[in-house]
């Protein structure tokens, strides 16, 4: 039987994932959703160590943020 990945929520389809891996439907599913929903907000590279370090740092916060909310 064949699942339909449209009425599954993120959660759900991620655990979908992780339990069929080679189940390339489930995993196209997966980044199609995951990709429709991302912010198309787009950032410069950083130009020096400084700029580097500081993305890493806004990173890390926004992970932590994240976890925070979850």
């Amino acid at each position: 039987m064949k699942s339909d990945f449209n009425t599954m929520t993120k959660a759900e389809l991620r655990a979908y994932l992780v339990a069929h891996p080679n189940d390339q439907a489930a995993f196209y599913a997966f980044v199609d959703r995951f990709t429709s929903e991302a912010s198309p907000e787009t950032f410069p590279m950083p130009q020096s160590q400084a700029e580097m370090e500081e993305t890493a740092q806004l990173i890390h916060q926004k992970v932590q943020q994240m976890n925070i909310r979850h």
